[in-house]
């Protein structure tokens, strides 16, 4: 069986997000994640759907 990387979209209580891999995207190495959104499939797909939660305002540019 192939281990395959996704991503995740992970919002930090300063309202900044930040583009994660499935490993890192847990509450006990990131205990201040407030909200997530994924996993994502490819890194690109991500970095994509964050653009749209900026402009729908879920999230602040870094």
């Amino acid at each position: 069986m192939t281990d395959t990387q996704t991503w995740y979209i992970v919002k930090h209580a300063a309202g900044h997000c930040e583009i994660i891999p499935s490993d890192e995207a847990t509450e006990e190495k990131n205990p201040e994640i407030i909200e997530q959104w994924g996993p994502f499939s490819s890194q690109g797909e991500a970095i994509a759907r964050r653009v749209g939660l900026i402009r729908s305002l879920k999230c602040q540019p870094v």
